[in-house]
């Protein structure tokens, strides 16, 4: 077991088995040289959706934050496969771009959105530092609360 491995079981962190299966035609990962770009992912626990609804609309900025939650959790599952099943080969998260459906009187996407960002920071410490963005948004597929994608860099 390698040492990232240790560290998701040292805290519990448990990811999904599967991935949701995507409804378009894209690729879930894509590595370009030492960077892998994550294609979006959104609250799914074993490839079925986990949460749905808008924020400041029925859920809670900490329900928002568990579904940001979610979302990284789906990205590290598509990490390791890109990474050929070794997330020791990670050397960095460089940036995450996150889209929080909301109502347009929401202001809350930053909290939201450290839902994801702790859990990096947290699994990969100083490594999982990155850049972010966190945008609200009127609509998302599947009617999910967020969406989130990523770009890595690992030794490949």
């Amino acid at each position: 077991m390698g040492q990232i491995e240790a560290r998701l079981r040292e805290l519990a962190i448990e990811l999904p088995r599967r991935a949701l299966v995507p409804r378009a035609n894209a690729l879930l990962w894509k590595r370009a040289g030492h960077l892998v770009f994550l294609a979006g992912q959104g609250p799914a626990w074993d490839g079925e959706i986990a949460m749905t609804g808008r924020l400041g609309a029925g859920l809670s900025v900490q329900q928002g934050q568990e579904a940001a939650r979610l979302c990284m959790l789906n990205l590290l599952l598509q990490l390791r496969e890109a990474c050929a099943g070794d997330l020791d080969r990670v050397t960095s998260c460089v940036s995450i771009t996150a889209y929080v459906r909301c109502t347009d009187e929401f202001a809350d996407q930053p909290v939201v959105v450290n839902g994801a960002s702790d859990l990096v920071v947290a699994v990969f410490g100083e490594a999982g530092r990155h850049t972010r963005t966190a945008v609200g948004c009127n609509a998302l597929p599947r009617d999910i609360p967020v969406e989130i994608s990523a770009v890595w860099e690992a030794a490949l």
